[in-house]
């Protein structure tokens, strides 16, 4: 039946047909924002072709897409005409999604017959696990004991887990401390409080000793876990209670616990709560930290291990901060109380310093592991030349120079070898192809991301995946990346040494005339602007961080307005940066500026870009003559010390995708206060070879 319309709407008697009489009058007792909605749902319906005479064979893909939109924001919200919206929809894949929302949405009223009637017609699917699950904690609040067993599946949600264990509890079975306590207990992360009860019965029932629970408070501490411990106390005898919260309030405020030390015992616990404290301290202020260690060691008899905690940590955040006695403190460490990360730091350390012989001794203290890294092995070549000992430098320099990655790059540069690039590509394989297209699960994912529902869809995404094998992954992951969906293919072929020389689908040449373009006009090299890209979000276009950074280039709401008010670019909201074509626009004019800022130099650009230009300021002041490798691996940030090495790595490689040679790397590291010009078509530009061998052992050291 056709509809007649008002403004945009149906009209009064063309909705008053459509919901009947009885539903049309408890529309009009509702505000008036509920009303709008309803009747905005309903025109969108119409325009949809909703009606009551709808089959599925009469309805194309584009009409389902619109049909489902507006039934399943009705189930969400709660509409009651949604089932009617939803006519014609039972061929289409995201289906069960409706139903789906409307039980949900009357999760504490449905019955047990409603959800397993629900469970049995949606087997095996996303949709049934999320109500099944949603539906068990609603029974385990209830104590439904019986019913949460007879729903249980296994699987990874530990809350489940732990209600799964009261269920047995509650039907007077005892648990095993192996199989069901262990697993929960020993971590250092807080449990869900569905695992209150069950530990409180290990606990009375001698599963949990005394010594499990330091263990577990020990564990924590070392973490920072203050939440933890807190949890782990009312298990605790009365007579230990407070040690264990003295250890979480110095591990959460060490600053202020440990001014309060003077009425403290002697004892075990105190000394650990001041060791964890002063650990803990050190991050944040290692010399007010060693002032106080100075102090306290005449009145505490501390243990071996409780000293080295915290002469470990003193040297390791003396380190970070370069303060002057940073080698001294390293130097002193016990061997014992040395660790990986005390080693890497007497490496940065003496390189800061310039003091090649220190620095070389301290690369030869590394642990075995650590000299296998490229990192090491490269910065071992490097010291090596310094101190005029080429011919061992380059026997160090050819072992990594065909590792397609930043330290391989570089000691190729340094023995003017080609870059060693060598992409593999998926075999062409129709008919695997067609029958991964009807799994069910992957089929869903695809549809999501067809609506742009993203977050849905990777759920889906994930859920396919624990069903596919190794190989139907990757053609699951090149399916994705043919669909523009490319950091599903991104993610997958980076995470598995056999798939990263998959370089086509890990750096995608997405958007490249738009790339191009914007890079162009921001007088930048667009291979930096994809790197930046590649790394910030890995082509996920609706990116958030938790430092609210939005979208493919990661830009800040503040930055973003700021910008596109100059360049006179639309933007009225942080949403709007999940655009592509605007993140990118903003993003690459962004990249311009910090360009300018540093001399048009890539490198440090980049570090600004990740860790803001103050500290990068801070960092210049201080060791601004170092050669730029040596600087990019002081700087204090792990996160901009890995971040400048990955995208420089990933701007090699997009070079080489968009001109088949590459500018070396060397030289987009100018040192500081050098000017730099971005590349152009007509830069020389370095060969790349495949030699095929060799790149299957090295392929694990791939950026």
């Amino acid at each position: 039946m056709p509809a007649t319309r008002a403004g945009g709407f149906l009209s009064i008697n063309a909705l008053a047909l459509h919901f009947g009489t009885a539903t049309f009058n408890r529309i009009v007792s509702m505000k008036f924002s509920q009303i709008y909605r309803i009747f905005a749902l309903s025109a969108l319906a119409y325009a949809a072709g909703v009606t009551h005479l709808a089959r599925a064979d009469e309805l194309s893909l584009d009409s389902q897409r619109t049909r489902f939109r507006v039934a399943y924001e009705a189930a969400q919200r709660g509409v009651g005409e949604w089932a009617r919206l939803a006519i014609g929809l039972d061929t289409y894949p995201l289906y069960p999604y409706i139903g789906l929302a409307s039980l949900k949405r009357r999760l504490p009223k449905l019955s047990r017959a409603e959800v397993e009637q629900f469970l049995d017609r949606w087997p095996d699917t996303l949709p049934e696990r999320d109500l099944r699950n949603a539906y068990l904690r609603l029974v385990a609040d209830r104590s439904e004991w019986a019913t949460f067993r007879a729903l249980y599946r296994p699987g990874s949600d530990r809350t489940l887990r732990c209600n799964e264990l009261r269920a047995q509890l509650a039907a007077g079975e005892r648990l095993d401390y192996a199989l069901d306590i262990e697993p929960l207990w020993m971590t250092a992360s807080p449990s869900p409080s569905a695992c209150d009860p069950v530990f409180a019965w290990a606990r009375a029932s001698d599963k949990l000793d005394d010594g499990a629970l330091w263990t577990r408070i020990g564990m924590a501490a070392a973490e920072g876990r203050d939440e933890t411990i807190n949890a782990v106390v009312p298990l605790l005898a009365e007579s230990d209670r407070d040690a264990a919260r003295r250890i979480a309030t110095a591990v959460r405020d060490p600053a202020a616990t440990l001014a309060k030390i003077d009425g403290w015992k002697d004892d075990t616990r105190s000394r650990d709560a001041v060791a964890f404290g002063l650990a803990r301290y050190a991050r944040r202020d290692s010399a007010a930290s060693e002032t106080l260690w100075a102090s306290l060691q005449s009145r505490f008899k501390f243990d071996k291990d409780q000293k080295n905690r915290v002469l470990n940590a003193l040297a390791i955040y003396r380190s970070t901060s370069y303060s002057p006695d940073a080698i001294a403190r390293l130097d002193a460490l016990p061997a014992d109380a040395a660790d990986d990360t005390s080693r890497e730091w007497h490496v940065r350390v003496a390189l800061a310093t310039q003091d090649w012989k220190e620095t070389l001794a301290a690369l030869d203290d590394l642990s075995a592991d650590q000299k296998t890294d490229p990192r090491w092995r490269y910065l071992r070549a490097r010291v090596l030349a310094k101190l005029d000992r080429k011919a061992e430098a380059d026997k160090v320099f050819n072992s990594i120079a065909r590792v397609p990655g930043f330290y391989g790059f570089l000691a190729a540069d340094w023995i003017s070898e080609p870059y060693a690039i060598c992409p593999r590509t998926l075999s062409n394989d129709v008919a695997a192809d067609a029958t991964l297209m009807k799994q069910p699960d992957l089929v869903r994912a695809f549809e999501f991301q067809n609506l742009g529902m993203l977050p849905e869809a990777r759920r889906e995404w994930s859920f396919a995946q624990e069903k596919l094998n190794t190989a139907g992954r990757e053609r699951a992951a090149n399916l994705a990346f043919k669909r523009g969906w490319y950091d599903r293919a991104v993610y997958l072929y980076s995470a598995a040494e056999d798939t990263q020389r998959y370089y086509e689908q890990r750096f995608p040449l997405a958007m490249e005339s738009h790339v191009r373009r914007e890079s162009r006009d921001a007088g930048i090299d667009p291979a930096w602007a994809y790197a930046i890209i590649r790394a910030e979000s890995a082509w996920t276009t609706d990116a958030r961080s938790g430092a609210n950074a939005y979208g493919l280039m990661q830009l800040l709401p503040g930055v973003a307005k700021q910008l596109a008010k100059s360049e006179k670019l639309p933007y009225s909201r942080p949403s709007d940066l999940f655009e592509p074509g605007l993140n990118i626009q903003l993003g690459t004019r962004y990249l311009g500026q910090m360009a300018e800022k540093y001399d048009g130099s890539p490198w440090l650009a980049s570090a600004a870009y990740n860790a803001g230009s103050a500290p990068v300021g801070r960092w210049l002041d201080a060791r601004g003559d170092l050669d730029p490798d040596f600087f990019i691996e002081t700087i204090p940030y792990r996160e901009t010390r890995e971040y400048v090495s990955r995208v420089l790595a990933f701007s090699v490689i997009y070079d080489w995708r968009i001109n088949g040679k590459v500018v070396p790397l060397a030289s987009r590291l100018p040192k500081f206060g050098q000017t730099y010009h971005a590349p152009t078509d007509d830069t020389p530009r370095k060969a790349v070879v495949c030699d095929a061998p060799d790149m299957a052992q090295v392929a694990s050291n791939a950026p």
